[in-house]
């Protein structure tokens, strides 16, 4: 079987060594500072924040229970499968099971389980075996099952947090997600889950999938009928437009969907998403927030940048074993590209600050862009042990 680090080329080799040699110096003291928190971005002194400390936030789900605190974990994973170093085994293990607060809270909890139980537990149980791991990962695949609507055959986004009467809206960033359901079958013999996440994925094909291969954000159905009603802009520039992560979350999201079950239809959405990824790439060094924005202001997205590049590279190894060579060389290069220019502009190694990478924005109509995130410096490592041949492959098989 190919790996992704046959196809480099020597030069790429040694860089991608570098890279994470870079990670390898730079953690351990980033992990010690940071032991016990549940970081999401850093401040002004450089320092992480702390999502575990409740003082700051009025309900759960924008404190314990975000999205997003489940990367540090999966960060703390990759480190520990490439250096073996205890350290970040311990830290892991904290940061799971601070999180079982978020299990007897229960309100704070939505569709994205997945990226919280993925890369904590899961990872956990698929590195060490653990049995507590298993049991968090078989109740977060449970609580994502039971968001499916069946009249409409999709996963329900967020809780009503604002009063929004959102029982309807299902979102592109939930193919990532699912990957929790694949995970309950395989470990259960159970074929309800991973059916669950197959209607998903198909219902996001039929409503979220434009011809030329971008991708909606939000798409509103009628709870009750299962019939589509909208589209919504959500995190992306306007209505109509391609808010970059979103695309990112397509692209990797159905290879994952690909590679847990082997469906060609995933590989098709999966490459078709890539092919309009990587044409927007062709003049640009930099991902922005959304494809269709203005020229100015150039505001960036680097964590969907990466988090892209995370499944160009999984696209570039199969078109290669199936021997589509210049399919193969188009998203091994434009996601060489992009890691490469984000390491070289748009990283700190050293300890002024806790993240690596840099330029991340979370929604275009934010008043903030360009702040560090979690789970940048996670896919960006997840990235660089894909061309090391290292780490694991959290999302899958």
């Amino acid at each position: 079987m190919t790996t992704i680090r046959e196809m480099l080329t020597p030069e790429d080799q040694v860089w991608a060594e570098e890279v994470l040699n870079k990670f390898i110096a730079k953690m351990p003291e980033v992990t010690q500072r940071n032991f016990g928190k549940m970081p999401y971005t850093t401040g002004a002194d450089g320092r992480y924040d702390d999502r575990s400390d409740m003082s700051r936030f009025s309900n759960y789900a924008d404190g314990k229970s975000w999205w997003t605190n489940g990367f540090w974990g999966g960060l703390l994973w990759q480190m520990y499968v490439v250096t073996k170093d205890e350290q970040y085994l311990t830290a892991a293990r904290r940061l799971e099971e601070d999180m079982d607060d978020c299990f007897h809270e229960y309100y704070g909890l939505h569709h994205d389980v997945g990226f919280m139980w993925m890369p904590t537990a899961v990872a956990d149980y698929k590195i060490t075996g653990n049995k507590e791991s298993l049991k968090r990962g078989l109740l977060a695949a449970n609580l994502l099952a039971g968001r499916f609507n069946p009249v409409g055959k999709f996963i329900r986004a967020w809780n009503s947090y604002w009063g929004d009467s959102n029982e309807g809206w299902a979102i592109i960033d939930c193919m990532m997600n699912i990957s929790m359901l694949h995970f309950a079958s395989k470990q259960i013999g159970d074929p309800r889950y991973q059916e669950i996440a197959m209607l998903h994925a198909d219902t996001v094909i039929q409503n979220f999938i434009r011809e030329n291969g971008s991708s909606v954000h939000i798409c509103e159905f009628d709870a009750k009928t299962g019939k589509k009603v909208g589209e919504r802009g959500g995190q992306g520039y306007k209505e109509g437009s391609a808010w970059t992560r979103g695309q990112a979350w397509a692209l990797y999201g159905f290879y994952i969907s690909y590679a847990n079950t082997g469906e060609q239809r995933y590989l098709d959405t999966s490459c078709k998403v890539a092919d309009y990824f990587a044409s927007c790439m062709e003049n640009r060094d930099y991902v922005p927030i959304d494809f269709d924005q203005p020229a100015e202001p150039a505001y960036e997205d680097s964590c969907g940048a990466v988090i892209a590049a995370c499944g160009f590279l999984e696209l570039a190894k199969v078109m290669e074993e199936q021997g589509s060579k210049e399919k193969a060389q188009l998203y091994l290069s434009t996601g060489l590209k992009i890691l490469k220019n984000i390491e070289k502009n748009r990283t700190i190694w050293d300890q002024s600050c806790d993240a690596v990478v840099q330029n991340c924005s979370a929604s275009y109509h934010d008043k903030d862009h360009h702040f560090t995130m979690v789970y940048a410096d996670y896919y960006f490592l997840e990235a660089i042990c894909k061309l090391n041949d290292t780490g694991f492959f959290t999302w899958g098989v």
